[in-house]
């Protein structure tokens, strides 16, 4: 891992180059109980075959980077999008960016593309979030009650410092009362880069809907629907991820 200070606070990230000249920058965005290290081998596998370099950030309050800045509240994921991604990219001196985000990280990515719309050269959001589905609530509900009989507590622990408080800023947020209303739909409108969107058909924490809707609010979007696969295409269907991510790079550099 490497470290840089931006904005007071430690981030960690990998950064992979594939020995191979890119004119595409590829930065990864993790998930909610996610960091760098966690997306395991699957930056390595894709920086190879896209000969992209490939950027692996872990935000704040995750993995090896400082503790989270202030109170998490309903509004975290523009807070990222719109101050802490900018700086770690201002920071490394990444302009254009092809963002990659999973869940969580899929948001962010859609949030940053619309509010810098210029800034990115193109998004891949797996599994993304745009509303919030009951579907959703029910499968951190259950995650909840796993965690108190499940190996997760001791799994996340290989990855942060305080798997608790990364689990319960997590699942309380999205639980919370708050966060009911929680919404992006109106801010696709303004995104204007090409957009790959993947989601599995067995996700447990979303319906199809939150990929349709991008395609229905912004332009340039394609969609990818995946049989006999959950919540994290990157694992379920890595082959069709890989090989689908690298034919909308290379449809971006031509």
């Amino acid at each position: 891992m490497k470290y840089i200070t931006v904005d007071g606070l430690t981030v960690e990230y990998r950064d992979i180059h594939p020995g191979k000249d890119s004119d595409v920058t590829l930065l990864l965005l993790h998930e909610g109980l996610g960091s760098a290290a966690m997306w395991r081998d699957f930056p390595d596998k894709l920086a190879a075959a896209s000969a992209c370099r490939t950027l692996v950030w872990t935000r704040a309050g995750y993995g090896g980077s400082s503790a989270y800045a202030g109170e998490r509240t309903s509004a975290y994921l523009h807070r990222e999008a719109e101050q802490a991604l900018p700086a770690f990219l201002a920071a490394l001196g990444i302009e254009r960016p092809l963002l990659l985000g999973h869940s969580d990280g899929g948001s962010i990515a859609l949030l940053f593309a619309a509010a810098f719309p210029d800034a990115p050269a193109g998004l891949i959001v797996m599994a993304p979030h745009e509303f919030v589905e009951s579907q959703t609530r029910a499968g951190i509900a259950n995650a909840c009650l796993a965690w108190k009989h499940a190996a997760l507590p001791q799994k996340l622990a290989r990855y942060h410092p305080d798997a608790q408080q990364v689990f319960d800023d997590w699942s309380q947020t999205w639980l919370a009362p708050a966060f009911d209303d929680w919404s992006i739909v109106d801010e696709l409108s303004r995104i204007r880069c090409p957009v790959l969107a993947i989601q599995g058909e067995d996700d447990e924490y979303a319906s199809m809907r939150q990929i349709e809707v991008i395609a229905e609010h912004a332009p340039h979007t394609q969609l990818l629907k995946l049989a006999q696969c959950g919540h994290s295409p990157q694992r379920d269907q890595p082959a069709a991820v890989l090989s689908a991510a690298c034919e909308f790079i290379r449809s971006l550099q031509t």
